[in-house]
């Protein structure tokens, strides 16, 4: 590799794993030149309940993928997630500083700055705010103002702010292996410029990012984000089920859902039995797959239940015509995209990275959707013109809206 060439990190801080990839720009995609990965054992839900054991385990990834990579890891985008995250949709007006004129970069400044003068509580920190649309003297559905003419200029935003004891501890653990954050970003934010198109967000779309302690959903539609939530419920009660239904113990609950799970129990009448280990002295049995499914089928639905509530709190719930993408890793499971459309009654795909290389088949599936992400929405990496597909006016805010929001915080 190149001296020259610039890297990017992306480090998925998951409840059960924690993932590091190191890419490169290469013919206007990403090729991934590094991954790492080490078992997540110091987070609860999202969030960093044992520094120490989450420090260790983010080393070993980055050094795993270091090492792979041949260049050390530089400029680390990290992401975030819990039930602590909150969100809310403000509105900014401004006069335009030349009545009548042109709209300027410093008048949206100014009317980024007015959507965030919101009143957030001291012990919380605001990691995003996303423009839905601009109005110019009262023409909505605007997405770049500048250079047009106006003489009022207003903004409705997306704003995202979690706990600011969760945004420390990232920047804590991270500064522990001598580096700060590049950026926090929301962890379906992420999984979103992982798997979406242009198209996607346009016609209108729900992200269900099922991990392994949380589930976040995201809602887009014109381009813009609608509509954020975080689910306390993931994966990993689906094993806890898995464990407790079957009488075995967690990490073996943990392998059958991975190599024996399915979502629906038609999915599995020619499937052999499944050996399921005891505990304790309690020896192995064989038990049928469509009991395996009989337990994960319900909690599969629950989630998605929930996942349905929150899209039907977006008021444009009846518009997404591109249905849902799931990612995750419970986006793995067989049959969970039948179940999901079964539920959501939309159309549902499992989301795939787009535009990237190299190392495809460690970082391909639903599970790397945050890794990746977190890569593709580095500002530092390309000029805007090498940029993925999707990356319009508002993907472009974003290093000016981060001036913005360093003022607050």
């Amino acid at each position: 590799m190149s001296a020259t060439v610039a890297t990017v990190t992306g480090l998925d801080i998951g409840s059960s794993q924690i993932t590091a990839v190191i890419a490169e720009w290469d013919d206007d995609a990403f090729k991934i030149v590094g991954v790492g990965r080490a078992p997540s054992t110091g987070l609860r839900r999202g969030v960093i309940v044992h520094l120490d054991r989450t420090v260790n385990a983010v080393r070993k990834a980055l050094d795993e993928a270091e090492l792979m990579a041949g260049v050390p890891h530089d400029a680390i985008h990290v992401n975030i997630s819990g039930d602590h995250v909150r969100s809310l949709n403000s509105r900014g007006v401004v006069a335009v500083s030349r009545g009548g004129g042109p709209i300027s970069d410093t008048d949206v400044d100014r009317v980024l700055r007015a959507a965030r003068a919101v009143s957030v509580p001291p012990d919380r920190d605001v990691i995003h705010v996303l423009p839905s649309e601009f109005v110019v003297d009262e023409q909505g559905g605007i997405r770049d103002p500048i250079g047009m003419i106006g003489s009022r200029l207003e903004v409705e935003v997306h704003i995202v702010t979690a706990a600011t004891l969760a945004v420390s501890n990232i920047h804590h653990c991270i500064e522990e292996i001598g580096y700060r954050p590049a950026s926090i970003t929301l962890s379906t934010l992420a999984a979103a410029d992982s798997v979406l198109s242009d198209r996607d967000r346009e016609m209108g779309v729900a992200v269900i990012d099922v991990g392994s302690g949380l589930t976040d959903v995201a809602v887009y539609l014109d381009d813009a984000l609608r509509h954020t939530a975080t689910i306390a419920v993931g994966g990993r009660n689906i094993t806890n089920d898995l464990a407790i239904g079957l009488r075995t113990p967690i990490d073996a609950a943990e392998e059958i859902k991975l190599t024996a799970g399915a979502a629906r129990s038609e999915m599995v009448a020619d499937r052999g039995p499944v050996d399921v280990p005891g505990v304790g002295d309690q020896e192995a049995r064989l038990v049928s797959p469509r009991v395996v499914a009989s337990i994960i089928e319900p909690r599969l639905e629950e989630i998605f239940m929930m996942a349905k509530r929150e899209i039907d709190k977006a008021p444009i719930a009846d518009m997404l015509a591109a249905g849902a993408v799931l990612t995750g890793g419970g986006a793995g499971i067989p049959g969970a995209t039948d179940l999901a459309e079964r539920i959501l009654d939309l159309p549902v795909r499992t989301g795939r990275p787009l535009n990237v290389a190299g190392m495809m088949d460690r970082v391909m599936g639903p599970a790397d959707a945050v890794a990746l992400g977190l890569i593709a929405r580095a500002d530092d990496v390309a000029p805007t013109s090498r940029r993925r597909d999707g990356e319009g006016f508002f993907h472009r805010l974003s290093s000016r809206i981060g001036e913005v929001l360093s003022e607050f915080l």
